[in-house]
């Protein structure tokens, strides 16, 4: 007989009573299956999110009905023999947001940076590309948000994200062309000396690559340590990523040094791409 998963109190609303931080401590990602959830929780208040990064864990809301059911459909059987906390009962299903910490987890040292290829090293000198951090975080959300299949980006979710924003824990970084549209972008949520990475968009070839690079040096400047890539795969490697063990992430983000938020003024995209020594 297996002990029943924990159940925590929750409002009206869907939120937890108790202080976020100390609600989320009683779910240990280390222990959590590799390749499943660690939780279930319906709460995305902007609290709750920023505990949950402190923690390790990341949300991936259900787009749909769906998509929630498929949630309790597939996981119920680790839920049940408390692999997979679960938090309610409440007026709202727990299934409608997955929280996870994937292991391995993949992170960007700031200190090695995205590569870039000769080839967009070349682009660069001549593309006039210019690079911002934090001056149109809800317009790089709702870019990555857009046309995103299973919608997880959802409303709620923006909408907590961009208080994140507003109370300075949650960053983003532009990439406009010489006539200043905006091209590529990239957005996560700082937690001492890592930048967890949410999602990142572009609408011409390699500027995504182009964010990351710049958000890395941004970061670095400030102190930053690590880009968090979240999800492992053959692309995230290709941007200098590399698989770490959960233990390891998790150690990450208990080092006492802490980055400030990076460096907001413009830069010309092409300082990334510095000439070649012959």
């Amino acid at each position: 007989m297996t002990d029943d998963p924990p159940a925590h109190p929750v409002t009206a609303a869907g939120r937890p009573e108790a202080d976020p931080a100390a609600w989320w401590s009683t779910v240990d990602p280390a222990r959590a299956p590799a390749d499943a959830p660690a939780a279930f929780c319906p709460d995305l208040d902007p609290r709750t999110l920023l505990a949950a990064y402190a923690h390790g864990l990341f949300p991936l809301p259900a787009a749909d009905l769906y998509g929630e059911l498929l949630n309790e459909t597939r996981y119920e059987p680790l839920v049940a023999a408390g692999a997979i906390a679960l938090h309610g009962p409440g007026p709202t299903s727990p299934y409608t947001v997955a929280w996870w910490s994937p292991d391995p987890r993949p992170v960007i040292p700031t200190a090695t940076g995205v590569p870039l290829s000769r080839r967009l090293r070349r682009r660069l000198r001549n593309s006039g590309w210019t690079t911002t951090a934090d001056h149109a975080f809800p317009e790089v959300v709702a870019a990555c948000a857009a046309d995103r299949r299973p919608r997880w980006l959802t409303d709620d979710l923006q909408a907590s994200l961009r208080e994140l924003h507003t109370a300075g824990h949650a960053h983003s970084v532009e990439v406009r062309d010489r006539e200043g549209e905006l091209i590529a972008g990239a957005f996560g949520i700082r937690v001492g000396a890592v930048l967890s990475l949410d999602s990142m968009f572009h609408r011409r070839p390699d500027a995504a690559r182009v964010a990351l690079a710049d958000l890395a040096t941004r970061f670095a400047a400030a102190g930053g340590h690590h880009l968090d890539a979240q999800w492992d795969s053959p692309h995230i490697r290709t941007l200098g990523a590399a698989p770490v063990p959960r233990a390891d992430y998790l150690a990450l983000l208990r080092t006492p040094h802490t980055a400030g938020p990076p460096d907001p003024a413009p830069r010309p995209a092409a300082r990334l791409a510095p000439p070649e020594q012959h």
